[in-house]
């Protein structure tokens, strides 16, 4: 998320924060789709990460992205920490390690994502090389250590880093050292979100799967092929996971809010100041019981902000985010959209998906969930293979792109921005078992061939 929000109209009622919900409503025809992805920054010479500081950091990196696009700088503290497309709505941030996130503009169809893509990483080459800078397309850094990492001068992550050791084993793992693909998508109902929520959230081990490349940590293999989704089931479960009761009777707008409400804050910002409320609950902030805050009510900015520190496998604004992928190489990146946006776009492939996962029960879900990081395509759900499962939801995406019907310039369909997929399908592998064989054959043992195969 590029920008906190700002919105200090003051919340007096429930009904506002499911109101919020509402508001996301869309007709079908104005649906758009938002591709966000994470990129790790190295030093061409080295491959060590790179700091915020310098007249080759971070930092002088966005000053000259702020140069090349004129967009408008965000800032803290005098530190340039993004940037906003005031026009198009795209932005670009910064983790908490240093990770450049391009989070896309709102389009109508996969071909403007790719690019869009395309546009974003000329523009980010065009700076960065001349600076010494690469940017590496795996779930999670290969090589390096935690200590290793630098931490970007924002605020909210300094009240993170104190508070994910307290919740789990990886948060501070999740946030320095991997990278992620997400798409989002619109719903035109409360029932149409809850149907796509809950097919997404069924199927979000196929898009782990497809996409899994973080076989490697500290230079050697894990035992784990998404080693990324590994850690999200071990970073605060408190705010992630597979949210079963979606599944349950009366999902609405209504029950995810009263799940956001109990959820644990991290931060209130109040002009350019975070507040640290770690651990305390919406819900004690919304009655005014918050002990940093006594007396004090949130405002619709609050909890727009709340809402971006919760984490579950698929998330709820006022779109949906698919939040089960490895970050990757620049090929694979518009196959996320394609993949769900075929899925979920269509009717009849929507139909034909919740009729694929409608009878898997919670504890089913979870099992395929906890699987799916360290046997990919070989994890099981019922009788079947993943693999058997992530075939059928291709042909079904296939189907769902062919049936919009959005062409490119050429006549050719979004089918095609499905290709590596198929290609990954017909491999029978996922992308980090054919990293793990290159570990073991051409690469000799090393993973310091990754930043030249693997670099935007």
């Amino acid at each position: 998320m590029a920008r906190d929000q700002i919105d200090m109209t003051p919340l007096q009622s429930r009904d506002e924060l499911v109101a919020w919900f509402e508001a996301g409503c869309k007709d079908p025809s104005e649906f758009r789709m938002g591709t966000e992805h994470e990129k790790t920054p190295f030093t061409l010479e080295g491959h060590h990460p790179v700091p915020y500081e310098g007249a080759r950091g971070i930092g002088a990196l966005l000053e000259g992205m702020k140069l090349l696009l004129g967009w408008e700088p965000i800032m803290e503290k005098g530190n340039i920490i993004g940037l906003y497309d005031v026009t198009g709505g795209g932005a670009i941030s910064l983790e908490p390690g240093g990770q450049f996130e391009l989070s896309g503009a709102p389009v109508e169809n996969v071909h403007q994502t790719q690019s869009e893509l395309m546009a974003h990483l000329a523009q980010v080459r065009e700076i960065a090389t001349p600076l010494g800078i690469g940017f590496l397309g795996l779930g999670m850094t290969p090589s390096w250590s935690r200590a290793d990492i630098p931490v970007m001068p924002k605020g909210r992550y300094k009240i993170m880093t104190n508070y994910m050791p307290k919740v789990g084993q990886y948060g501070l793992d999740m946030m320095y050292r991997t990278c992620t693909v997400q798409t989002n998508l619109d719903f035109s109902s409360e029932a149409d979100m809850v149907k796509k929520l809950r097919v997404s959230l069924a199927l979000q081990p196929v898009a782990t799967a497809l996409f899994a490349n973080s076989p490697f940590t500290e230079g050697k293999p894990n035992g784990f092929l998404s080693f990324r989704s590994e850690i999200w089931r071990d970073t605060d479960n408190a705010r992630a996971g597979m949210m079963p009761w979606a599944f349950e009777d009366g999902m609405g707008f209504e029950r995810y809010v009263d799940y956001a409400l109990d959820v644990p804050m991290y931060f209130v910002k109040r002009d350019e100041e975070y507040i640290d409320v770690s651990g305390s609950s919406f819900r004690a902030f919304f009655d005014g019981r918050n002990n940093n805050l006594p007396g004090e009510r949130p405002t619709l900015s609050d909890w727009a902000n709340h809402l971006s520190t919760i984490f579950p496998e698929v998330r709820l604004k006022r779109y949906l985010e698919m939040r089960g992928s490895d970050g990757g190489p620049w090929g694979r990146l518009p196959a996320l959209p394609a993949f769900w946006v075929g899925l979920l776009y269509d009717d009849v492939s929507l139909d034909a998906a919740w009729d694929m996962v409608k009878h898997w029960s919670a504890h089913e879900r979870q099992a395929l969930r906890d699987d799916v990081p360290r046997f990919g395509f070989k994890s099981r759900i019922k009788d079947r293979y993943l693999f058997e499962i992530a075939k059928e939801c291709l042909v079904l995406a296939h189907a769902g792109l062919r049936r919009r019907g959005r062409i490119d310039a050429i006549g050719r369909d979004e089918t095609r921005h499905l290709e590596p997929l198929d290609r990954i399908i017909d491999s029978g592998r996922t992308p980090a078992e054919e990293m793990l064989e290159k570990f073991n054959g051409a690469w000799k043992g090393s993973v310091e061939p990754a930043y030249a195969e693997y670099a935007f």
